[in-house]
């Protein structure tokens, strides 16, 4: 099990497409969350449900993790791959702390934007509001000291090519100390 995480605006959801476009081997596990979709955002992003839905989930069990941030509930459900294939969880900073705890096994990618500049641009161009981009910068740098800590790795995320080959090689040698 693979899990990517970092702060909003870092880029997770691009990374973790281009993974799983490139490797076989990757299964994405879709989150749901309780949050509108953004203007633009796809549509299979996440799985989009009301509160109800998402709260008879958490009651039966269905969530391998879950959290509520900034008012909105997000989680991943508890699924299986196929027969060989990974598992790639694409979660934020509340998610980890849980998986670490139930599967230390995990390796946990910390994945970070450059600079508050750059995690702010990146907002923006999603179409997040004035107040959830000044929240997701204030909780930025608290998330990136404690994500450090519970990683196993660290990517930068300056340019999505590189960082996207930086967690392909972190992938290809777990795997390789797996065998």
């Amino acid at each position: 099990m693979f899990v990517l995480f970092g702060p909003g605006g870092a880029g997770k959801g691009t990374i973790a497409a281009r993974l799983v476009e490139s490797d076989p081997r990757l299964w994405l596990s879709r989150s749901w969350t309780t949050r509108l979709r953004r203007p633009g955002e796809d549509e299979d992003a996440y799985v989009f449900v009301d509160r109800p839905t998402f709260e008879a989930r958490v009651a039966a069990d269905g969530f391998f993790e879950w959290a509520e941030f900034i008012g909105n509930l997000y989680g991943t459900p508890v699924t299986d791959p196929e027969p060989g294939r990974d598992v790639l969880l694409e979660i934020d900073l509340q998610g980890a702390r849980q998986v670490r705890r139930l599967r230390p096994d995990a390796t946990l990618i910390l994945l970070l934007p450059p600079s508050p500049e750059v995690q702010e641009v990146r907002l923006r161009a999603r179409g997040d509001d004035e107040e959830h981009i000044a929240r997701r910068l204030a909780e930025g740098a608290a998330e990136e000291r404690e994500g450090r800590g519970i990683a196993d790795a660290v990517v930068v995320n300056d340019t999505v090519a590189q960082a996207t080959a930086d967690v392909a090689s972190i992938l290809a040698l777990r795997r390789s100390r797996a065998h």
